[in-house]
């Protein structure tokens, strides 16, 4: 159960510091939250509910939020530890 808690722990904190993002680029943008879902796609409650982190959008919705404020999606894995090896 722990590793459960820790991995839901870890995936909350991602979707908030996402969040952040998008409503700190759809604010600087002078966006409101149904003028960023109309430029989506998708719904006022729907950007509001992932604005306060209760629900994770999926990776296609996050892609269209990226193109309404005119920003790159980046995904990126880095590693924690090294390798079997030694080498990165």
């Amino acid at each position: 159960m722990r590793i459960r808690r820790v991995a839901e722990a870890d995936e909350r904190k991602l979707v908030e510091q996402i969040a952040e993002q998008v409503v700190e680029h759809r604010r600087l943008r002078d966006l409101s939250q149904q003028e960023l879902a109309e430029l989506c796609g998708t719904t006022q409650p729907g950007i509001a509910r992932f604005e306060r982190g209760v629900s994770p959008p999926r990776v296609d919705t996050l892609l269209r939020i990226a193109n309404a404020l005119d920003c790159e999606l980046v995904v990126e894995f880095r590693a924690r530890t090294r390798p079997k090896g030694g080498r990165r």
